[in-house]
């Protein structure tokens, strides 16, 4: 890879040497890469962020200041995690085992958050693994998911529930007799049994 397109890693950020990173991402002051981490092209993770050991993140992810993206997290392309949002791994967290005895790393079996591409979870969300988060959703900040969330979809709560829908700009979608309208963009959508689809899609 040339110098020109090869990654960025301020001093202070701890990136494993097995860590794999793409073309122009850039990892900034005390954010943490673990071993066999995989991370696109484009990609800029945020002061203070932990990509766990394995996770994989498309090209184009944007990881915010101390957002953690715990193993085996799959992120789409152009994922966005805000500031301080946790994607968690473990369904019966546990510090010991009943014996008392500290759990390792063979007493519990890891699970992760799914995020489709272009998809968005705001600051200080929680998403609970192991759901999945559709193409382009907007996770709301602050909301817990509990639940798979649909394509589209518009998250907010605790626990998260759908409350409109966004197009790929992010904005929420007006109705317009039986198809949704971007206010920005103008690309039109349809809803069939609680499903939506862009009617251009890209």
């Amino acid at each position: 890879m040339s110098a020109a397109h090869s990654a960025f890693v301020e001093s202070t950020a701890d990136v494993a040497d097995s860590a794999h990173l793409g073309a122009r991402t850039r990892i900034w002051h005390l954010a943490q890469v673990r071993e066999g981490a995989t991370l696109g092209a484009d990609c800029n993770i945020g002061r203070g962020a932990y990509i766990g050991p394995g996770a994989v993140l498309g090209d184009g992810c944007k990881v915010q200041n101390y957002a953690l993206v715990y193993e085996p997290a799959r992120l789409g392309d152009g994922v966005f995690i805000g500031p301080a949002a946790v994607l968690t791994n473990d369904e019966f967290p546990r510090a010991i085992n009943p014996d008392g005895s500290p759990k390792s790393a063979d007493d519990w079996h890891s699970v992760g958050v799914t995020i489709g591409r272009g998809a968005a979870i705001g600051a200080r969300a929680v998403c609970i693994a192991p759901v999945t988060i559709g193409e382009w959703a907007l996770v709301a900040a602050g909301a817990v998911v509990t639940k798979d969330v649909p394509d589209f979809a518009l998250v907010v709560g605790v626990p998260a529930r759908r409350v409109g829908w966004v197009g790929r700009a992010g904005r929420p979608l007006e109705q317009d007799g039986d198809e949704w309208v971007c206010p920005v963009s103008g690309d039109r959508y349809r809803e069939r049994d609680g499903v939506l689809s862009a009617m251009d899609p890209d």
